[in-house]
């Protein structure tokens, strides 16, 4: 919310600096962004809360000025004005829905004379952000930003029937805005309509059939009070914003709506001349009184923690405008219609506190906080980073939103999509963490870094069962510009931490977004586990990416199942290890996973690993065929091997290679 100090200065005397003043609103709740100094102005630009909608004027403002500085506060005066006519025997006004219009106001001006506003005007609109227009449509701008009250001004020759009718709109109805956007109506939107048509959006926007020109002479203003929640819901399908909007949604002064039309009528026959008709159109479902809110001044010292005397609690609530009064053992204050935030006791202690002085409320010198051991989760999920930051892979914190096309790329179930309105791209909630994680890549390969590691465990959402209800999953996702081995290392060095008696298998399998023939799932103890794979040259084009890369998602929740808290131990050997590489020449369609688990099947309890190293096919290898080498380790707690053991150990797998799937060592 911008606010002009010369302006501000019409309704109170600011004695101080401006640097001093935002400090003193923001020390009671009006935080000061930035103070911008004009040629002749300053600009304070304060952080309104939402439960604060009366200081999103400069009348609101001025108040708190007054309450933290002790300065006088005069709002504007608004004098006898030319009369000429009668309201209601010119216009006629109907709320057909109340609960959505509490209050309606109209009252008539004729005789105007459109044309520029003057210098002071421009300068203050647009100090404040708003451009000029006309003098009316000024004026009620200038209002807005004075009062925090939204109006508008319609060519009162352009309604049909002269007539106001408060109502929803019908379905398929039609208006363009006065920012000429085609806006298509349902019932659930409340419209001002004249006899014949709607001719604005209540509470968002005008209609531009009915909006003041130059040929306008006589002016229907509007001031109503409109349901926040029905202006927020049709502004965000319309996709409409306006400063009117954003006030509505935060509630209005329901007294304060007629105060606001005078003054503007007060300011528009000042500017563009004309008389204002007798009396006001004025439907009002319930007429509000002010409510009566008990404090005790014992109950705010035991809540601060600090003595206030009951005496200064009564004269800040008599600087706020709040009317104390002492009764007995309590103090009684009249909240005024402005301040809708304030209807408990514990509310009046938080405005006594912000002006007392937050800075005033002691600190305790001991806090006791319990400390609580860390769950199951947040352990796995601590293992996960220390392992894959320790095989090179840097964490990535990315968004939660992709576009259509990158979930469909990945994704074999719908996305979950937000409202467009609210979310015009980007508005898919990722079904895997993938496409974020290639994303980076491609930022990371246009500045210039070639090689990139990334992991990134975040919660991914994919469509569930008939009714429609998204399943939530929590996924730990990789991909790196370097090998599939290396992604693979990375991943069994993973589960080797989490899971060490957990067995890994990889299972060749087309997955979504992974290249045909270089993707696989991956099993953790004949479970599903994830997938792992190279990234499809399709998908690789769609981002932009020029190396090949290799990725893997991994499910928590299977991880989180196999983790083990017991670690085993296994003393460092005395004896070294012997490795011998072996290339079986098998049929093509052999897979790595059947060759490994012949090998596996074989007793020989002094081979303590299997390794695949590489995939061969070409001369001198028959057409049909393809030479696999593997790598097999073996290490004796007795001793030192000796050459003849190896030997017979690596004959039992060749032969058991050759008996089960007619395999040759090659030579």
């Amino acid at each position: 919310m911008k606010i002009s100090l010369n302006w501000l200065t019409d309704y109170v005397d600011v004695s101080v600096s401006a640097a001093e003043l935002a400090a003193r609103l923001t020390d009671a709740g009006l935080s000061c962004e930035e103070i911008v100094e004009t040629d002749n102005d300053i600009v304070l630009n304060l952080e309104v809360t939402s439960n604060r909608g009366d200081c999103l004027g400069h009348l609101g403002v001025a108040r708190e000025v007054a309450a933290v500085t002790g300065a006088a506060y005069h709002p504007p005066v608004i004098a006898d004005l030319p009369r000429q006519g009668v309201c209601d025997e010119l216009t006629t006004v109907r709320v057909d829905d109340p609960a959505l219009c509490p209050r309606y106001t109209a009252r008539v001006i004729q005789g105007v004379k459109v044309g520029p506003s003057p210098a002071w005007m421009v300068e203050r609109l647009e100090a404040v952000g708003m451009r000029s227009i006309n003098n009316v449509v000024d004026v009620t701008n200038y209002v807005l930003m004075e009062y925090s009250q939204p109006l508008h001004s319609f060519d009162y020759d352009r309604l049909a029937g002269h007539a106001i009718i408060v109502r929803r709109a019908r379905e398929g109805e039609l208006l363009v805005s006065i920012d000429q956007t085609k806006c298509r109506l349902d019932p659930s939107m409340l419209v001002i309509a004249d006899a014949d048509k709607p001719v604005a959006i209540a509470g968002i926007m005008g209609g531009l059939d009915s909006e003041v020109g130059d040929q306008t002479v006589n002016v229907l203003l509007e001031s109503a009070q409109f349901d926040p929640l029905s202006i927020r819901r049709t502004s965000r399908k319309l996709a409409l914003m306006s400063e009117s909007n954003y006030r509505f949604e935060r509630g209005v002064d329901p007294v304060g709506v007629d105060q606001a039309s005078l003054r503007a009528c007060q300011l528009i026959i000042q500017l563009a001349g004309g008389k204002l008709a007798e009396g006001l159109v004025d439907v009002w479902a319930q007429p509000v009184a002010p409510v009566q809110v008990a404090l005790r001044p014992q109950r705010t010292s035991s809540l601060l923690g600090l003595e206030i005397e009951t005496s200064v609690q009564v004269e800040i609530l008599s600087h706020l405008g709040l009317a104390p009064r002492i009764e007995g053992e309590r103090i009684v204050c009249t909240v005024p219609t402005s301040r809708a935030d304030l209807t408990r006791e514990v509310d009046l202690i938080e405005e006594i506190a912000r002006l007392h002085g937050y800075d005033k409320i002691p600190v305790g010198g001991r806090i006791a906080h319990a400390v609580m051991p860390v769950g199951r989760p947040q352990r796995v999920r601590q293992r996960i980073a220390r392992t894959l930051c320790a095989a090179g892979f840097d964490e990535a914190l990315t968004f939660s939103f992709v576009d259509q096309e990158e979930a469909e790329l990945f994704a074999q179930a719908r996305g979950i999509r937000v409202d467009p309105l609210v979310r015009k791209t980007n508005n898919i909630l990722r079904p895997t963490l993938l496409p974020s994680l290639l994303q980076s890549c491609k930022t990371n390969q246009d500045a210039g870094t070639e090689e990139v590691s990334l992991w990134e465990i975040a919660s991914v959402l994919r469509q569930g069962d008939s009714a429609g209800l998204p399943e939530e999953h929590v996924e730990v996702a990789l991909v790196t510009t370097l090998s599939l081995g290396e992604l693979r290392g990375a991943v069994e060095a993973l589960i080797a931490d989490l899971c060490p008696a957990s067995r890994l298998d990889v299972q060749a399998a087309d997955t979504p977004g992974l290249a045909g023939g270089a993707a696989a799932e991956l099993l953790l103890d004949s479970r599903p586990a994830g997938r792992i794979g190279m990234i499809d040259e399709k998908v690789q084009h769609h981002y932009g990416l020029e190396k090949p890369i290799a990725a893997a998602a991994l499910s928590f929740q299977a991880l989180l199942d196999a983790y083990q808290e017991v670690r085993t131990y296994s003393p460092v050997p005395r004896y070294p290890s012997v490795r011998r590489d072996l290339s079986l020449i098998v049929e093509d369609a052999t897979t790595w996973r059947q060759l490994s688990e012949i090998v596996l099947a074989i007793d020989q309890p002094m081979r303590q690993s299997l390794d695949y190293v590489t995939t061969y096919r070409g001369k001198p290898v028959p057409s049909g065929k393809k030479s696999v080498t593997l790598q097999l380790t073996y290490r004796s707690s007795e001793g030192t091997l000796r050459s003849e053991q190896v030997d017979e150990q690596v004959a039992q797998v060749v032969a058991a290679a050759r008996d089960k799937l007619g395999a040759e060592l090659r030579a």
